[in-house]
């Protein structure tokens, strides 16, 4: 999961903490964690994630359509029922023009006969537009229109030194393999994928009855080889500041005068952008150099097979099988496509999300839920406020910018305040394929239609059924969907210590502690890239990041693949600062109420670091570990949870570990962001 994050400390209400007052009992065991999923074999300073963890690792396997199993898929299991109820009901009584287009959508990719039937028919008008192609001009202005492959994306975000207006974006593209890593790293496992990828470039285009496939699919692979080698690395396009580049026309046209950015962008309905926001300035140079060095029919190939492969889940089965076989079977090791229904919710979930949305909220969103996510929210804020305002390492000028940014979080729960009017998305209920491309179509207009307009703050990037949850630097906002403010993240029958620890340190904590990671930390108050910190307090947070950094690093979760601590830093900085001050909230709830009683043997504190440690409940199939590892900034379940309790003062209290244990740090080794 996401579950980037923000925290303070008032205290969660007895309203939202004390189980005793609470109606029922939680629904994760007596206190609100699964005891019996623990292992108390292991000792607690050997592997924490282990102790609290160990007999479900052991005994519980991963299904069989999953690329994981845990808690973050547990969870989305049952909104996909809720959603599935909510989709087939509106399909059998479409009683208004969104329930038609809701049910249209889902009866089209449940055909699946018809899908046969039709055969490649709906493939055909999407590829004469490739097969028209005649000038680079042509292929560039194609390759920016919704649902074509690009070697450069160029799109809209809001303006990183004014975020209240919109400004356009470009940047390196993905290609077909899932980072650079896949083309470039040497040995057996890497050849063995790219061989892999070879096969399925040809399968694919000899399901669609292309000539040459083995000589074409050697050209496609060549073309995006050759791109992945002047494509940035993960790490490096984490850095705000070096993809942060504003550029007129003119420097456009001196950075890679190939995309003709005049005529391209006109095409696309930018023509009125002054400045496009170029990310990663040397790949995009890169990219012109290969529209003008390699053929325009080797670009063709790659649009046809791209397009072909991106849109496969909407053709006959086989290509369908084929896209699973490849990129869920052979890159993940999935043994199992999942069933079609819950691959459609999916689906309809990035068409019509809001529209499922509004229904899913008015059905499971109660009024007293909201009331007490914001009261947690109100908490943890101020815990927050108590860590910067002793954080003896900080400066008071940067101290005092610190508050300021705190102070204007704006902490949206729940849905939305307004939802998308999908009135103008033209829906088939015959045509899956068209069904995609209209989606695409819409969600561009949909863009272009705010681009001249203020920044519309209340705009939502995940719908209220997503189990997640986010922080944008840009607006300063933590966005907590209704569908994780639920067992087993959120229980109002748990147990303080649980409530503190699942929902205020691994979600609220964990968001709001991204306005203060490496990257969250350089935008202000606004939402503005400005380096408002002094020199020497941010040369002593760098040594601080370095050094969690430095640790990730040495982690090996399978062999020959270590974490990325620089990759992976954001998101290690934000659980370390999200636990720090979740357990400063909880310790203030504790000198209010008083020491709480021990439970099934474990004391207020014990069951504080247990629930944390459950709430990171999750197991990957190693090729899905690998991808994370090597693409990924968030580090695997494990390692969120031994690689950041290590750091934490008071888990070495709550559990005794001692010098001698594993996971022992000498005090001077240890990472601390707010307890100093």
């Amino acid at each position: 999961m996401l579950r980037y994050l923000l925290l303070a400390a008032t205290l969660l209400t007895p309203a939202i903490l004390a189980a005793a007052d609470a109606p029922n009992k939680p629904r994760y065991g007596t206190w609100g964690v699964a005891v019996e999923d623990m292992d108390k074999t292991v000792k607690p300073g050997d592997g924490f994630f282990d102790y609290a963890e160990g007999t479900w690792l052991k005994n519980y396997a991963i299904p069989a359509d999953k690329v994981g199993a845990g808690y973050n898929y547990q969870l989305p299991d049952e909104i996909e029922l809720q959603v599935r109820g909510i989709v087939e009901e509106v399909a059998k009584q479409p009683t208004t023009q969104i329930a038609r287009q809701v049910g249209d959508f889902y009866a089209a990719w449940m055909d699946e006969s018809g899908i046969e039937t039709r055969g490649l028919a709906p493939l055909k008008p999407w590829l004469s537009r490739i097969d028209a192609v005649q000038t680079r001009g042509q292929l560039v202005q194609l390759m920016m229109q919704p649902g074509y492959a690009a070697p450069v994306n160029i799109g809209i975000s809001a303006d990183q030194d004014d975020p209240t207006r919109y400004t356009a974006t470009a940047g390196q593209a993905r290609l077909g393999l899932p980072t650079r890593d896949y083309y470039l790293l040497k040995g057996e496992k890497y050849d063995a994928i790219r061989k892999a990828y070879r096969d399925y470039v040809i399968h694919l285009q000899t399901l669609a009855g292309l000539p040459d496939a083995a000589a074409r699919a050697d050209r496609i692979i060549a073309l995006e080889t050759r791109l992945s080698e002047d494509q940035w690395t993960p790490e490096a396009r984490r850095d705000p500041v070096k993809t942060h580049n504003p550029m007129t026309r003119a420097k456009l046209d001196a950075l890679a005068p190939e995309f003709d950015w005049t005529a391209t962008l006109a095409a696309m309905g930018l023509g009125q952008a002054k400045t496009v926001d170029v990310a990663e300035t040397t790949a995009v140079t890169a990219a012109g150099k290969r529209l003008a060095d390699v053929p325009i029919a080797t670009w063709k190939e790659y649009l046809i097979f791209r397009f072909i492969s991106d849109h496969a889940n909407y053709l006959p089965r086989a290509f369908d099988a084929a896209r699973f076989g490849f990129y869920s079977h052979t890159l993940n090791d999935v043994p199992e496509q999942r069933a079609r229904w819950k691959r459609g919710m999916q689906m309809i979930d990035n068409s019509l999300g809001e529209a499922v949305g509004q229904i899913y909220v008015d059905r499971y969103w109660p009024a007293s839920t909201a009331k007490l996510a914001d009261e947690l929210v109100a908490d943890m804020r101020a815990a927050y406020a108590d860590k910067i305002a002793g954080a003896s390492w900080m400066d008071g000028a940067t101290r005092k910018a610190a508050l300021a940014k705190l102070a204007t979080f704006d902490p949206r729960v729940g849905h939305p305040a307004n939802w998308i009017d999908y009135s103008t998305l033209k829906v088939s209920r015959t045509d899956p394929l068209a069904n995609d491309m209209a989606t695409d179509d819409f969600q561009w207009r949909l863009q272009l239609a705010r681009f001249s307009k203020p920044v519309d703050r209340s705009l939502w990037f995940m719908t209220p059924q997503t189990v997640n949850a986010y922080y944008d630097p840009t607006m300063n906002q933590i966005t907590l969907p209704a569908a994780i403010l639920q067992p087993p993240f959120f229980d109002a029958a748990a147990d303080p210590a649980v409530n503190y620890a699942e929902t205020g340190a691994t979600t609220i904590g964990h968001e709001m502690g991204h306005g203060f990671d490496d990257q969250g930390r350089q935008y202000d108050e606004k939402g503005r890239l400005r380096d408002w910190w002094s020199k020497e307090t941010a040369a002593k947070y760098t040594v601080k990041a370095d050094r969690l950094a430095a640790q990730f690093d040495r982690y090996e979760p399978i062999p020959g693949v270590h974490i990325k601590g620089k990759l992976t830093l954001g998101e290690n900085l934000a659980d370390l600062g999200g636990l720090e001050t979740a357990y400063a909230a909880y310790r203030r709830y504790v000198s209010r109420h008083g020491e709480p009683a021990v439970i099934d043997g474990y004391t207020g504190d014990q069951r504080f670091f247990i629930a944390y440690a459950q709430a990171w409940q999750g197991k990957r199939r190693d090729g899905a570990v690998r991808q994370q590892l090597l693409s990924d900034p968030h580090s695997p379940d494990k390692y969120r949870v031994d690689g950041i309790v290590r750091n934490f003062d008071p888990w070495y209290a709550a559990f005794d570990v001692k010098p001698g244990d594993k996971l022992y740090l000498p005090p001077e080794e240890r990472v601390h962001i707010w307890t100093q």
